[in-house]
């Protein structure tokens, strides 16, 4: 029978969720499920949870345990007997390709064993010290030998296999949120953030085709293949804008233009909100990047929709966005040329600064529910899947 490839996946923020851990537990193991597939088995043990897979998927195992969020880290285990000698052997196979300085460090969720966790150390230390003659370093040591006592096994690895998970919150831990996303850098980000505090995306894009091209369309579902790869398949709704921006180029002041877009647009994803039982909108906005974005512009576009808007990137510069959209995979899709929906009938000086009553005002002239819901009816739902 081949041995299974065992990794021992650790949290630590559930950890801190007192009554409601359990139930944080076992959506991390539900979310763990999704992201490998049926063929393997995911465990949920006191403190920490066991994957067991084909010997030949670890290395693609690996590569989407690093992807789910709620893991603090994990690392490919050797199993063994709670025996000393046992463990030793394993540890010494483990620290062969290891040359330097090591320290074992023993954890016991099984307290009736009749050691405790720095007697193990100990144990295990003089008896690797014994056979190759390392010197012991308590502090900074070129490498760390770690064993987990689980009821009647024990669990060794080192610390060249403990891989660092995204952290955060399984996905759907915190309800849902519908996501603006443009194409561009930012929203994709604002995207990522959420799903790592336990939100479950679903998207919406909108376009003014044919009067600009689909290139953002197909950058952004591009984006979204890249993004399920984290928090597993999205919903994109699809929405046509071109007629709305037409009325408010011929009813409204050109300075407010781009303004009134983005209270369209939060209308709409509305909308969406309302359909998907999503209890705030997300974009991303990053303080005084551009026209639209400062303080006063933000109040008075939000003002539009009565549910909450949150901005991850807020407090971001251009550089911390794209540093994380180059770690997340989306930052090559983001920057490829695109004419998103802003850019139709543009006006030359945006308003840098605006109030809800001058943007009302500005609104004035326009059927404002019967052109929200012209270009709802007109949305197409998508499903994306991750990409390979």
């Amino acid at each position: 029978m081949v041995t299974p490839a065992r990794f021992l996946v650790h949290y630590h923020e559930i950890g801190l969720k007192g009554k409601n851990r359990r139930r944080f537990e076992q959506l991390l193991a539900q979310r763990l499920r999704d992201a490998l597939g049926p063929d393997t088995t995911v465990r949920l043990l006191h403190g920490r949870l066991l994957v067991e897979a084909e010997p030949a998927r670890a290395a693609e195992v690996e590569e989407r345990l690093a992807r789910v969020f709620g893991v603090a880290y994990f690392a490919r285990v050797r199993t063994a007997p709670v025996d000393f000698d046992r463990i030793t052997k394993l540890a010494l196979e483990l620290l062969e390709a290891r040359p330097g300085s090591f320290r074992v460090r023993a954890k016991r969720a099984n307290k009736r064993l009749p050691f405790t966790s720095p007697e193990a150390e100990r144990e295990i230390g003089a008896r690797i010290v014994a056979a190759t003659g390392r010197p012991v370093r308590l502090k900074g040591a070129d490498v760390e030998v770690f064993v987990e006592f689980y009821e009647d096994e024990a669990w060794v690895f080192t610390s060249a296999q403990r891989t660092p998970g995204p952290g955060g919150l399984p996905v759907g831990a915190s309800g849902r949120v519908v996501v603006l996303i443009s194409g561009g850098i930012d929203s994709p980000v604002a995207a990522w953030r959420m799903a790592k505090r336990g939100a479950r995306p679903v998207y919406v894009h909108f376009h003014s085709y044919p009067h600009t091209s689909l290139d953002s369309l197909r950058k952004t579902v591009a984006e979204l293949e890249v993004l399920a790869r984290w928090h597993g398949p999205a919903k994109l709704y699809v929405v046509p804008l071109a007629d709305v921006q037409e009325q408010i180029f011929a009813h409204s002041p050109e300075r407010y233009r781009t303004l009134l877009y983005r209270r369209f647009m939060y209308r709409i994803a509305e909308r969406a909100a309302a359909r998907e039982g999503a209890g705030a909108l997300v974009t991303g906005d990053a303080l005084g990047q551009v026209a639209s974005q400062t303080l006063e512009n933000l109040h008075a576009v939000e003002q539009a929709v009565g549910m909450t808007v949150l901005r991850p990137l807020i407090g971001m510069d251009k550089t911390e966005v794209i540093a994380e959209a180059q770690r997340i995979g989306t930052y090559e899709i983001s920057i490829l040329p695109q004419q998103d929906c802003c850019s139709f009938l543009e006006p030359k000086r945006p308003a840098t600064r605006s109030t809800p009553e001058q943007l009302e005002r500005a609104e004035r002239d326009l059927d404002v529910e019967a052109l929200v819901e012209q270009a709802w009816a007109q949305a197409e739902l998508r499903r994306i899947e991750p990409r390979d």
